[in-house]
């Protein structure tokens, strides 16, 4: 089991690579070359960097993405795709993606996405609290830690 990360954007992956590292697991960071860092990681974090086209992130773990694996993203589209790889997917709130679940996000961000292009504002997602954090904590170490 490896551990990939949408990491453009997510606010967990100090957690992600700290609680990783106790279990020697493998943290496969997946960024757009925009997002270029000189930083060196623990040596169970590889970074693999993709062109800073849109989706192409995205694409990357499609390809890699095996069953077992887990997955952190907050992009909803690419959690759906992912289901068929049999992978666990999280999201950096704490919550798993499930079937059950994925037609009501979907259905959320599509209706979000029509609204800002009829003009309207919509609201962005509310900012990261510790409670939030505590609760990704939690559910990522039960995830892998199965």
């Amino acid at each position: 089991m490896k551990i990939y990360v949408d990491a453009d954007a997510c606010p967990v992956k100090d957690i992600i690579i700290e609680e990783a590292g106790k279990r020697d697991f493998i943290v496969v960071l997946v960024k757009s070359y925009a997002h270029y860092s000189n930083k060196i990681e623990e040596p169970h974090v590889e970074t693999i960097y993709v062109d800073s086209e849109h989706e192409a992130a995205d694409y990357k773990l499609m390809q890699i993405v095996h069953p077992g694996d887990v997955v952190v993203t907050q992009d909803y589209g690419l959690a759906s795709l992912l289901m068929a790889k049999q992978c666990t997917i999280l999201h950096h709130k704490g919550f798993i993606y499930t079937p059950d679940k994925m037609d009501t996000l979907l259905h959320s961000r599509y209706a979000s996405a029509m609204e800002r292009k009829s003009g309207k504002r919509t609201k962005g997602p509310k900012a990261m609290t510790e409670t939030d954090r505590e609760k990704f904590r939690v559910r990522f170490v039960k995830a892998i830690d199965n």
